[in-house]
This record gives C-alpha cells, sequence and structure tokens, in this order.
C-alpha cells in the first residue's frame, strides 16, 4: 500500500514540477535533455522521465477558462450593471417630479414645470415663465435652480 502510494506522490509531482533526477524545471521551461532514472525496491518500480507525461495541459486550460470567467463577470459590471442602475435612478426622478418643481433638461436649460404629461412635461422657461415648452420625461436631467449671480452695484458719483 505504501509503494502504490509512493508511486502515486512521485507521478503528480513529476507531471506538475517535471522532476528529474532532482532538479526541478519551472514552468514552461526548457527540459534538460531527455534521460531516465529507474527505482526498483522489491515490489515496486518507479521511472522518471525527463519530460512530463502528456496530460498536464489540463491546468493551464484550467486557469484560462477561470480567467474568461472573471472577464465576463467584470464587464457585466461594467458595461450592464452601472448603466442600468443610473437609468433606474433616472426613471425614479422623473416619476417623483411634480408641477412646480425647477429642473434642468438635457439642452442645460432650466426651467419650471408647469403641467405633468403622461410622457412629458410642460416646462416654463425664461424669467418672466411666459414661455412653455412640452418636453419630454427622459430630457428632464434632474431637479436643480439656476444659481444666479446678483447683479454688479454700480457706484454712482
Amino acid at each position: 500500500m505504501i509503494d502504490g502510494l509512493l508511486s502515486n506522490i512521485t507521478g503528480f509531482i513529476i507531471a506538475l514540477n517535471g522532476t528529474i533526477d532532482g532538479v526541478l524545471t519551472p514552468p514552461g521551461a526548457q527540459a534538460p535533455p531527455a534521460a531516465t532514472t529507474t527505482v526498483t525496491d522489491a515490489a515496486t518500480t518507479v521511472t522518471t522521465y525527463a519530460t512530463p507525461p502528456a496530460g498536464g495541459e489540463g491546468i493551464g486550460m484550467m486557469w484560462m477558462v477561470v480567467y474568461a470567467g472573471v472577464l465576463i463577470v467584470a464587464m457585466y459590471f461594467l458595461m450592464f450593471r452601472g448603466p442600468r442602475k443610473r437609468e433606474k435612478k433616472a426613471r425614479e426622478l422623473q416619476a417623483s417630479l411634480r408641477a412646480g418643481d425647477n429642473v434642468v433638461v438635457t439642452g442645460g436649460m432650466f426651467g419650471r414645470i408647469a403641467d405633468v404629461g403622461e410622457d412629458s412635461f410642460i416646462v416654463e422657461f425664461g424669467t418672466n415663465r411666459g414661455i412653455r415648452i412640452p418636453v419630454l420625461k427622459s430630457d428632464v436631467l434632474g431637479v436643480r435652480e439656476p444659481k444666479l449671480t446678483p447683479p454688479p452695484k454700480v457706484e454712482s458719483e
């Protein structure tokens, strides 16, 4: 039983490291010239070859599959999940807007919502609020008032 276990462990080490006469070759490195070593005791013969036996490529293939899986998950988060969250936030904001809210639209114009329709808002633009234009709900970026600077003071003499 111990002899069989020793044989399995030796074969495993050879498959992983490419052990030849006690010299380890790093993965992907050129193996030394072909040489074989045979160790024989009473019940078991163990043979060590210069190159690892065929079939050791499975470990590299496994890492390639894991790497591809990590890339797919990263691409999902970067390309799909982030924009979906932003779109959901925008829809919630647009659904919560009511008449009288100050908004900014995609063109960079500020206005006040005068009326709410099914898929659009009637927005009043201008300082006198006399200009009413229908705007799609998707064109409203957010609730915001313009920060106006007071006019400069003119000193009289």
